[in-house]
């Protein structure tokens, strides 16, 4: 079987890095261009030493040259957008990993790869443990009935509350079928952090953190708390290629890895 051949989006930054590492070790993907804005050369080479690929900050030429099966984005939310409807205008699959897309971006993805029969995954989190993190705390909330987010986060995290928190609440609720209940003496205040769907989460941003999620739910005499701790940004690289792997066989939009890992049904 030929290997998936994969485009990375926003290649010099820190998680683009990392994912060109993770790449190169895999036997069934290949690497074959690098986009990023700031970008000086005209070829990447490779941190296995198996060469050099192409290297652009315009997508379009990376695109034509080396005609990819997927395209992998990490950059910014100005940034993907504009990259997803050139890829899709080429059928090219996508894995989105960029934060903070809104409700109209997810649409306006859908939109695209139904019109052009591709897949696209995109996620909040491809950190398998928050994934399972984000999975549990669904089950538990359908069965109580308060619940608060923690998020911390590295201080260079520019979105806040994090996608994944956001996500959390809102999946929680949806599973619920019902917004959580407020604590009868809870104000709007901002020391309350922003509320979703009835969950207070509250963001931390300081140096020597990576990525950092804890729920915690209470009930009559009870609290259980879910919680996710990520270290490296390699914890990311296992749901990345499992998206890869599947972007290029299915079409249309997936959202989160719950189906992909087996945890709800496609």
């Amino acid at each position: 079987m030929k290997p998936i051949k994969v485009v990375v989006h926003g290649a010099l930054g820190r998680m683009g890095q990392t994912l060109v590492n993770a790449l190169c070790r895999q036997p069934d993907m290949q690497i074959v261009g690098a986009v990023d804005l700031k970008a000086t050369d005209d070829s990447l080479s490779l941190p296995d030493g198996s060469g050099r690929v192409p290297l652009s900050s315009k997508l379009e030429l990376i695109l034509t040259a080396v005609q990819p099966e997927v395209m992998v984005d990490f950059t910014t939310a100005e940034a993907v957008m504009p990259a997803v409807r050139t890829a899709a205008e080429h059928g090219v699959n996508l894995v989105i990993g960029t934060t903070g897309l809104t409700a109209e971006n997810i649409k306006a993805i859908e939109s695209l790869a139904k019109a052009h029969k591709i897949g696209a995954v995109v996620a909040p989190n491809f950190a398998l443990g928050a994934v399972l993190m984000m999975h549990l705390a669904k089950l538990a909330g359908k069965h109580l009935d308060y619940a608060e987010i923690i998020e911390l986060h590295h201080e260079r995290k520019v979105d806040a509350p994090s996608g994944t928190a956001l996500s959390t609440a809102r999946a929680m609720a949806q599973a619920r079928g019902r917004p959580f209940s407020t604590p009868p003496a809870g104000k709007k205040l901002a020391s309350r952090g922003e509320a979703v769907e009835g969950i207070s989460i509250h963001s931390v941003r300081l140096p020597g953190l990576m990525a950092h999620q804890e729920v915690m739910l209470g009930g009559e005499g009870q609290t259980l708390s879910i919680r996710h701790d990520q270290i490296s940004r390699e914890a990311f690289m296992p749901g990345v290629l499992l998206a890869v792997r599947e972007a290029a066989k299915q079409k249309g939009l997936t959202y989160g890895l719950e189906s992909l890992l087996g945890l709800e049904k496609k």
